[in-house]
């Protein structure tokens, strides 16, 4: 497993991961990235909505990659 800073979880599969409800949901992919941040459409998989929270909250490079001031 690899812990990314304001990212998703990286972890090796394949993977089973039980939900609050008690669901399982599994992936049998080489390597799956799973949600923190709670805003992917496809919880538990990261779709990279965490990239759009970071932009808007200001936490990223500005866009033309000069370091902020």
């Amino acid at each position: 497993m690899k812990v990314q800073r304001r990212g998703p979880l990286l972890v090796e599969g394949p993977v089973e991961v039980e939900l609050e409800d008690g669901t399982t949901v599994s992936s049998d992919r080489f390597r799956v990235a799973l949600c923190t941040c709670r805003r992917s459409r496809r919880f538990p998989w990261c779709d990279t909505s965490h990239r759009a929270r970071s932009a808007e909250a200001g936490d990223g490079p500005p866009a033309d990659g000069r370091p902020r001031p």
